[in-house]
């Protein structure tokens, strides 16, 4: 099984609930742990249209042995179960699933960018993810 990191996040709906669901059905996804989530923090949003509430965000360690271009098909189909729309760019969503880790392997294809391309820019990211490393 290899060791992954996913970046959560919510601002539209139940925050937190919306997190947890996402985080029970991962859990629940063949071939895959949940090992630790890192505690929620609250965030501004960056980028995207103006007057979008705040995000919720965590972010998530499992195992998996789910390939990544499999592993992400499965997150946004988790996404649009929890009512995820993509009609604005950057803009509101009840969830956002984003694989930032997978093992070590570095992925360029036209559908996934591993690690997280915007990962080293977005503190969100940074201090959830630490928190787990470290």
């Amino acid at each position: 099984m290899v060791t992954c990191y996913l970046g959560i996040g919510s601002n539209l709906g139940d925050r937190r609930k919306n997190i947890s669901f996402a985080i029970k059905k991962i859990g629940a996804l063949e071939k895959t742990k949940v090992i630790k989530a890192s505690r929620i923090i609250e965030t501004k949003p960056v980028g995207g249209p103006r007057k979008q509430g705040n995000f919720l965000n965590t972010v998530l360690k499992i195992r998996s042995d789910i390939l990544p271009l499999t592993l992400h098909k499965k997150l946004q189909k988790i996404e649009k179960e929890l009512g995820r729309t993509k009609a604005v760019r950057n803009g509101p969503r009840t969830i956002d699933l984003d694989i930032l880790l997978y093992g070590d392997r570095i992925i360029k294809s036209k559908d996934l960018r591993v690690p997280h391309p915007k990962m080293l820019e977005r503190g969100f990211v940074l201090r959830p993810l630490y928190e787990l490393i470290c």
